[in-house]
């Protein structure tokens, strides 16, 4: 883990991070503000990490692609409480030496609330936060199937904190669990994030979004998506440069390459995204 978060202070220094603070990590939006983003991913892999870690060729020398479009909104109903709301399409192929599967539909729908607890000028942000994900209308009996049809319940601690003393930017650190219905393993999530504005318009980020299983479902995977297995670990590098084109409307690039893990697919995800804000 330390090898890990050496390479995001590196990664940190070449890329110099960060989104504007609207909207992100701990903060909340004032009541009645919107954020709202659209976006179109495509993630691929060819190799996958093995139980020790390792990343390797895809059995089978399998190859894994899922184009989705993606909708993410943030809503303030009061300055200190925030309805959250992700929903994506997915068309997915799974194709290796002996069979090629795909499907495609709507995917898991994520709903959640954000409560600030604390707004301290030396201390920061502080908040807490509630997610569901609830299966999308999939089967988990398809060849493909589009996630692992549970019910997953995760609360959060979110430490979010101005920057603008040092360079115009934020911090934010996030720590979480996920309790997962069924055979699939619950989770400790975590995540480090830095950003800052480059120039008035112009602006970038970086993140390390991890999970850590805890190992305490089934360990038994065969439903063919490599990215909905029981018992994963996974670290990913989201690199972002946004513009901002308007006050309210941006659009955004991102990198998103899975750095390490366990039992899961070992790719990258490719994302351009539009978003929009009101109400600041």
């Amino acid at each position: 883990m330390i090898h890990h978060i050496f390479s995001l202070a590196i990664a940190l220094l070449l890329v110099m991070a960060g989104s504007t603070a609207s909207f992100a990590g701990a903060w909340t939006a004032g009541k009645g503000a919107l954020y709202e983003k659209f976006a179109f991913n495509y993630y691929y892999a060819h190799e996958s990490f093995t139980s020790s870690g390792s990343r390797g060729t895809t059995p089978n020398s399998g190859k894994f692609s899922d184009y989705d479009l993606s909708n993410y909104l943030e809503y303030g109903l009061l300055d200190n409480l925030t309805l959250l709301n992700s929903l994506t399409y997915k068309w997915l192929e799974n194709d290796n030496n002996t069979a090629d599967s795909k499907g495609y539909g709507l995917g898991d729908v994520e709903l959640g609330l954000r409560y600030k607890l604390l707004d301290h000028d030396t201390i920061g942000i502080i908040a807490t936060q509630l997610i569901v994900k609830i299966p999308g209308p999939y089967s988990i009996t398809d060849s493909l199937p589009l996630g692992n049809g549970q019910v997953d319940t995760e609360l959060r601690l979110l430490y979010g904190r101005s920057l603008y003393r040092w360079f115009p930017g934020y911090g934010n650190l996030e720590i979480g669990y996920r309790f997962r219905a069924g055979d699939p393993s619950d989770e400790l999530r975590y995540l480090v994030e830095l950003g800052g504005d480059i120039t008035q318009k112009l602006f970038a980020r970086v993140k390390l979004d991890g999970t850590f299983s805890i190992d305490n479902g089934n360990k038994s995977d065969g439903n063919g998506n490599p990215t909905a297995t029981n018992n994963f670990d996974l670290g990913k590098l989201d690199l972002t440069v946004g513009y901002k084109i308007t006050p309210t409307w941006g659009v955004e690039l991102s990198y998103r390459p899975d750095i390490y893990g366990q039992n899961t697919a070992a790719g990258a995800n490719y994302s351009l995204a539009l978003f929009y804000k009101s109400g600041l």
